[in-house]
């Protein structure tokens, strides 16, 4: 298994996903769906009555219920039903008694889920890189970028929806281009299952959906063009014959509906039986609903809550600038491989296959229509989230390609953009990994004191050097905010890791806490060792490859279509 390339990559995911855990699940929202999936086999209820009015709202007959879509709670079902029974396993009666956490649940929820999506993430990009034409080290280095160079890394410590829909809406992609370019029918039936699943999580994924179709078209349109006037370099796939580019247009479309459009509205079916049961309608949003009952507490609020917000007022904390712009929250600070993938595209766009090119075009515009969306929305940050929590998906999707070009193209683009790019992406990294070190409100309680227009990276990295140096009084860094919940205390001043968070708590014996970081330690020499190789494809790969870049022109020589 060590010597094939793929089986290495899933163990590095495997093994990378379960050092990260903390054994939380990351967010108030992730535990409000764990309560949902609770109460499916329990029949305890969604929402307990001491949690209103902060979280829940009125529903059928009176009874509160959460607001969230049913999709990441049915994934974590059969989670829930292991970490219960393991509760009851006698080694650690003690601590279950104890109510401390992280629970015994909490842990074998997030590190089965979150192992489990960032697998098959790794094997869904690498396989679809892998269809657009890149070989095999630069596929690598395009998941590796992704994992580990992106929020994704982040989101798979702390389990938001943010993975879940990423991993559907990019097997969707790739499975429908599967069936794009190679007739296969179940393709384009399993892509658009995997893009309706979507829809039971998050019902604005329905973008999703239409960035999905926006790639299928472009592919075919600017392949159909190519082959009609511009000379391009195409992918093999797109050099066969039987690409859909080929066809007529209606028939496309024709065969595209036939198949995906009683798929999504299957999905949506459910999403609105799962409404009607909550609460009695099958056309509102659950936004409507907690706008509605919002209001009924306080009237002062206008019509239009929770979508009051404004677009543009409040300069780079206003819903469109601030996404891409504000310290807090903006992409280029927590994704800086965002500036370099534009940076490719205005360098690289006339060499690019048709694939590639209506790949970015497809992100961009998701992107776009995800800021557009939220803009107004009161919460369009996210709020207790690295970054922007409703658009990062979308800008992982726009960096997949990000390294594969880089490795395609360096001697094309030159020492001076490679030295830039590899600042940028070892940047990343870091940025990312940072993200890890502690729980993620940290940063917004100590803004509660700092005050708005805190460069929030920046002040992360300040907290980890002061938490290194116990120097954390001393630079000012413990605000009264950080200890208003004791809970939250707790969770936000230690390391984020289960061994680290386990030692702080107290609670579990410390034999436990040491065996614990054996196991780490052990894991971690493996996971080195497991990188060495990978890397050694990856460069294999790019010597194998090299006599390729040695005959592309320069830019420079490059003439225009």
């Amino acid at each position: 298994m060590l010597s094939h390339p793929l089986p290495l990559l899933l163990l590095f995911t495997a093994l990378s996903t379960f050092l990260i855990q903390s054994g939380e699940l990351g967010t108030a929202d992730t535990m409000h769906r764990v309560q949902v999936s609770h109460s499916f086999w329990t029949g305890q209820p969604q929402v307990f009555p001491n949690e209103y009015p902060e979280f829940g709202v009125h529903g059928r007959g009176g009874a509160l219920y959460a607001w969230y879509g049913i999709g990441q709670s049915l994934l974590m079902l059969p989670a829930d039903l292991a970490g219960s029974a393991a509760s009851y396993l006698p080694p650690w009666r003690n601590y279950v008694s104890s109510e401390a956490d992280p629970t015994i649940r909490n842990i074998v929820i997030s590190f089965s889920i979150n192992i489990l999506i960032s697998v098959l993430t790794a094997f869904v990009a690498f396989r679809f890189l892998g269809m657009l034409g890149f070989s095999i080290g630069e596929s690598i280095a395009g998941t590796l970028g992704l994992l580990c160079a992106t929020t994704h890394l982040h989101y798979a410590q702390n389990m938001t929806e943010n993975n879940y829909i990423f991993l559907l809406t990019l097997a969707g992609i790739a499975l429908q281009y599967q069936w794009l370019i190679g007739k296969n029918r179940h393709g384009l039936l399993l892509g658009s299952a995997a893009l309706g699943l979507n829809l039971l999580t998050r019902i604005t994924t329905i973008f999703d959906i239409f960035a999905a179709a926006c790639f299928l078209f472009l592919v075919a349109f600017i392949t159909r063009h190519a082959r009609t006037g511009a000379k391009m370099r195409l992918t093999p796939a797109q050099n066969n014959p039987a690409m859909a580019g080929e066809l007529s247009y209606p028939l496309t479309i024709f065969a595209y509906l036939r198949t995906a459009l009683p798929v999504y509205v299957v999905f949506l079916f459910i999403d609105r039986a799962y409404q009607y049961i909550r609460f009695g309608s099958w056309t509102n949003t659950y936004m409507t609903v907690l706008g509605r009952e919002q209001r009924l507490l306080d009237p002062t609020l206008p019509a239009s809550f929770p979508f009051n917000g404004h677009w543009f007022q409040g300069g780079l904390s206003s819903g469109i600038l601030g996404p891409l712009f504000s310290p807090e929250k903006s992409l280029f600070l927590f994704d800086p491989m965002f500036l370099l993938v534009l940076l490719l595209i205005a360098l690289l766009w006339k060499r690019l296959a048709p694939a590639m090119q209506a790949f970015f075009v497809a992100t961009l515009i998701l992107l776009a229509v995800y800021i557009g969306f939220y803009a107004n929305y009161i919460g369009w940050s996210g709020d207790f989230a690295w970054g922007d929590r409703y658009i990062s998906s979308a800008g992982e999707l726009s960096t997949l390609l990000t390294l594969p070009l880089l490795l395609r193209y360096r001697q094309t683009l030159g020492r001076l953009i490679c030295s830039f790019a590899f600042v940028v992406t070892a940047g990343s990294v870091i940025v990312q990994c940072a993200s890890l070190a502690f729980w993620v409100p940290l940063e917004i309680y100590q803004m509660q004191d700092f005050g708005h227009h805190t460069c929030v990276v920046l002040l992360r990295f300040k907290n980890i050097a002061a938490f290194a140096l116990h120097s954390r009084s001393i630079w000012g860094l413990n605000t009264p905010a950080m200890f208003q919940d004791p809970w939250d205390a707790v969770h936000i001043t230690a390391w984020n890791f289960l061994p680290s968070l386990l030692r702080h708590v107290g609670m579990a014996p410390l034999w436990t806490v040491h065996v614990l970081y054996g196991v780490w330690i052990v894991v971690a020499l493996a996971l080195a060792f497991i990188t060495a190789k990978l890397f050694r494809i990856i460069c294999h790969s790019a010597a194998k490859d090299a006599h390729y870049s040695m005959n592309r022109k320069p830019l420079s020589e490059c003439p225009p279509h």
